[in-house]
Protein backbone atom coordinates (compact mmCIF):
# COMPACT_ATOMS: atom_id res chain seq x y z
CA UNK A 1 0.00 0.00 0.00
CA UNK A 2 2.87 2.37 0.78
CA UNK A 3 4.32 2.05 -2.71
CA UNK A 4 0.94 2.84 -4.24
CA UNK A 5 0.70 6.02 -2.16
CA UNK A 6 4.18 7.07 -3.29
CA UNK A 7 3.21 6.54 -6.93
CA UNK A 8 0.01 8.56 -6.45
CA UNK A 9 2.03 11.37 -4.78
CA UNK A 10 4.43 11.49 -7.72
CA UNK A 11 1.62 11.42 -10.29
CA UNK A 12 -0.22 14.22 -8.49
CA UNK A 13 3.00 16.28 -8.30
CA UNK A 14 3.61 16.00 -12.03
CA UNK A 15 0.03 16.70 -13.06
CA UNK A 16 -0.42 19.62 -10.66
CA UNK A 17 2.87 21.12 -11.83
CA UNK A 18 1.66 21.04 -15.43
CA UNK A 19 -1.80 22.37 -14.53
CA UNK A 20 -0.44 25.26 -12.47
CA UNK A 21 2.06 26.12 -15.18
CA UNK A 22 -0.65 26.15 -17.86
CA UNK A 23 -3.72 27.50 -16.03
CA UNK A 24 -2.44 30.01 -13.45
CA UNK A 25 -0.25 33.00 -14.26
CA UNK A 26 1.89 34.70 -11.63
CA UNK A 27 3.51 38.13 -11.52
CA UNK A 28 7.28 37.73 -11.96
CA UNK A 29 7.59 34.68 -9.71
CA UNK A 30 8.85 31.21 -10.50
CA UNK A 31 6.53 28.62 -8.94
CA UNK A 32 7.43 24.94 -8.68
CA UNK A 33 5.49 22.06 -7.14
CA UNK A 34 8.10 20.36 -4.96
CA UNK A 35 6.10 17.64 -3.24
CA UNK A 36 2.59 16.31 -2.77
CA UNK A 37 1.63 14.39 0.36
CA UNK A 38 -1.72 12.70 0.00
CA UNK A 39 -3.47 11.17 2.99
CA UNK A 40 -3.98 7.39 2.97
CA UNK A 41 -7.75 7.81 2.47
CA UNK A 42 -7.01 9.90 -0.68
CA UNK A 43 -9.29 12.73 0.46
CA UNK A 44 -6.71 15.44 1.25
CA UNK A 45 -3.49 16.42 -0.47
CA UNK A 46 -0.88 18.80 0.92
CA UNK A 47 0.84 20.49 -2.01
CA UNK A 48 4.23 22.05 -1.20
CA UNK A 49 5.18 24.79 -3.65
CA UNK A 50 8.47 26.62 -3.93
CA UNK A 51 8.40 30.28 -4.97
CA UNK A 52 11.41 32.21 -6.21
CA UNK A 53 10.72 35.82 -5.30
CA UNK A 54 10.17 38.23 -2.47
CA UNK A 55 8.04 37.34 0.59
CA UNK A 56 5.24 39.51 -0.81
CA UNK A 57 5.30 37.51 -4.04
CA UNK A 58 5.21 34.26 -2.03
CA UNK A 59 2.06 35.36 -0.22
CA UNK A 60 0.48 36.53 -3.50
CA UNK A 61 1.23 33.16 -5.13
CA UNK A 62 -0.32 31.23 -2.23
CA UNK A 63 -3.40 33.48 -2.30
CA UNK A 64 -3.79 32.95 -6.05
CA UNK A 65 -3.40 29.18 -5.68
CA UNK A 66 -6.01 29.08 -2.91
CA UNK A 67 -8.36 31.16 -5.07
CA UNK A 68 -8.00 28.79 -8.03
CA UNK A 69 -8.13 25.61 -5.93
CA UNK A 70 -11.58 24.52 -7.13
CA UNK A 71 -10.76 24.84 -10.80
CA UNK A 72 -7.45 23.04 -10.30
CA UNK A 73 -9.24 20.21 -8.47
CA UNK A 74 -11.78 19.95 -11.29
CA UNK A 75 -9.08 19.79 -13.97
CA UNK A 76 -7.08 17.34 -11.88
CA UNK A 77 -10.09 15.03 -11.55
CA UNK A 78 -10.23 14.78 -15.35
CA UNK A 79 -6.53 13.96 -15.66
CA UNK A 80 -6.07 11.63 -12.66
CA UNK A 81 -8.77 9.04 -12.07
CA UNK A 82 -9.10 8.20 -8.37
CA UNK A 83 -12.00 7.13 -6.22
CA UNK A 84 -11.95 10.58 -4.59
CA UNK A 85 -10.47 13.76 -5.94
CA UNK A 86 -8.38 15.04 -3.05
CA UNK A 87 -9.01 18.43 -1.45
CA UNK A 88 -5.89 20.50 -2.20
CA UNK A 89 -4.09 22.36 0.60
CA UNK A 90 -1.29 24.60 -0.70
CA UNK A 91 1.71 25.24 1.54
CA UNK A 92 4.96 27.08 1.04
CA UNK A 93 8.00 24.80 0.83
CA UNK A 94 10.87 26.41 2.72
CA UNK A 95 13.40 23.58 2.55
CA UNK A 96 15.64 25.38 0.04
CA UNK A 97 15.86 28.50 2.20
CA UNK A 98 16.44 26.38 5.31
CA UNK A 99 19.22 24.46 3.54
CA UNK A 100 21.02 27.60 2.39
CA UNK A 101 20.75 29.03 5.92
CA UNK A 102 22.33 25.88 7.38
CA UNK A 103 25.14 26.01 4.80
CA UNK A 104 25.93 29.64 5.64
CA UNK A 105 25.94 28.81 9.36
CA UNK A 106 28.32 25.92 8.77
CA UNK A 107 30.62 28.16 6.74
CA UNK A 108 30.74 30.66 9.60
CA UNK A 109 32.00 28.10 12.10
CA UNK A 110 35.76 28.38 12.53
CA UNK A 111 37.28 24.93 12.49
CA UNK A 112 40.96 24.79 13.55
CA UNK A 113 43.15 23.38 10.80
CA UNK A 114 44.42 19.84 11.23
CA UNK A 115 48.04 19.20 12.05
CA UNK A 116 50.08 18.71 8.86
CA UNK A 117 51.16 15.14 8.21
CA UNK A 118 54.88 15.87 7.99
CA UNK A 119 55.12 17.48 11.45
CA UNK A 120 54.06 14.56 13.62
CA UNK A 121 55.99 13.87 16.83
CA UNK A 122 58.98 11.60 16.28
CA UNK A 123 58.65 8.10 17.67
CA UNK A 124 61.23 6.97 20.26
CA UNK A 125 63.76 4.44 19.01
CA UNK A 126 63.39 1.00 20.51
CA UNK A 127 66.79 -0.72 20.48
Amino acid sequence: MKHRLERVNELMRRELGELINREVSFDAALVTVQQVDITPDLKNAHVFVSVMGSPEQCHAVLAKLHASRKSLQHLLSKRVVLKYTPHLHFKLDETIERGTRIITLLEQIEIPPDEPLGQAEPEPDEK
